[in-house]
């Protein structure tokens, strides 16, 4: 029998996720959602935990703005298969917003159609290798200039504290419909939000973040759009797919995500969490008291993990605590020749710090495989 790609591909995914978590597949239809949320859990077709662990591979998100391509490095099968040998089951994508709806500022061969063919064809590449991925969108427009800019340009150079109106709802719109059915795509919504260094009050931030619009006004001068209004238009597109959403202080914060959380008609959030070590909640203590109670109730991906002094004892910190409450994570980042970089070259060697999180993937991955 001849599958549609899309069901392929999920067939695939769900063989090598059911395989490495001891699983036995069970007769269902194709239609049956591969990855969703149930509970505080995302699980599989069949109803059963899936723990994502893996890397965001950076490039995307800056390459396509400086005219130097799309991607930072390799798409290919070698490349895709140096990340099968660490244990890797998902990749996050940080993608830019004016190249994916092709701005004029873009150089044309890395913008529109062309930009959106090159991720669409790298992400059927991962899926058909088992590996899941993780869309999100990393740069977006809009002039903010105040407290911890980190551009002074309108122009989607850089990360802004919320999403544009005019530029992330025609963005989600376009990748939910491209990717809606595949269900072993997820959608993170907005990278690292931090209205909360722009407006006065933890409440008026965590409200700004969900609402967008007026309420992020006059911290920030540009019309935003919510994180309701970014699920409300990936749903309106008729895409199921799990949805991420950081909280504030550059996704650090999840302290008022169960109180702010967006209404999804299809019950399939999950918070995303980043920690570094030079991050406000940057010990156990902090996640175990500010984490672990959302954990408890929603799932968590923590989408970025990673140090600035390239050391392997902060992610082998964080992975130690989010394995004990049974939560994925990716490391920063599958880049080759940057500093504090996982990966020394292209064909998986991993730097120092890179060691330590290789080593431990694949210990994950073997303590899976040993629960048949």
């Amino acid at each position: 029998m001849k599958f549609p790609e899309c069901t392929l591909r999920r067939l695939i995914l769900s063989a090598v996720l059911l395989a490495v978590s001891g699983i036995s597949c069970s007769s269902g239809s194709a239609d049956t959602p591969l990855l969703h949320v149930s509970g505080n859990n995302l699980v599989n077709a069949s109803g059963n935990q899936v723990i994502l662990h893996g890397v965001d591979y950076a490039g995307p998100e800056y390459q396509c703005t400086s005219g130097r391509g799309i991607f930072a490095g390799p798409t290919d099968q070698a490349s895709v298969t140096a990340m099968k040998e660490w244990g890797i089951n998902v990749v996050r994508l940080p993608l830019n917003e004016a190249c994916w709806n092709g701005a004029r500022y873009v150089k044309p061969q890395y913008a529109g159609t062309k930009y959106r063919a090159a991720i669409r064809s790298y992400v059927d590449l991962l899926n058909s290798n088992g590996i899941a991925v993780i869309l999100d969108m990393h740069w977006s427009a809009g002039l903010y200039t105040g407290v911890s800019h980190l551009c002074s340009s309108a122009e989607a150079l850089c990360q802004k504290p919320m999403p544009d109106a005019a530029g992330a709802v025609p963005f989600w719109s376009s990748v939910a419909t491209t990717f809606k059915g595949d269900s072993e795509v997820i959608f993170d919504l907005f990278n690292e939000p931090f209205p909360d260094k722009a407006i006065p009050t933890e409440e008026a931030a965590w409200t700004c973040w969900l609402n967008g619009g007026s309420a992020c006004s006059p911290g920030i001068a540009y019309q935003t759009a919510g994180m309701q209004t970014l699920v409300n238009t990936v749903r309106a597109a008729g895409a199921g797919n799990v949805l991420m959403i950081g909280g504030l202080g550059f996704a650090n914060d999840l302290t008022e995500w169960l109180r702010y959380e967006p209404h999804d008609p299809d019950d399939n959030l999950v918070a995303s969490w980043h920690s570094y070590n030079f991050n406000p909640c940057d010990n156990r203590s902090c996640w175990e008291s500010k984490v672990s109670p959302v954990t408890a109730a929603v799932p968590v991906i923590a989408g970025e993990v990673g140090s600035n002094n390239c050391s392997t004892s902060y992610i082998d910190a964080v992975a130690s605590y989010l394995d004990s409450v049974s939560t994925g994570y990716l490391a920063w980042s599958w880049n080759a020749h940057v500093k504090c970089g996982l990966i020394s070259n292209w064909s998986g060697i991993p730097t120092a710090e890179g060691a330590g999180y290789k080593s431990h993937l694949r210990s994950v991955a073997k303590m899976g495989a040993s629960q048949l």
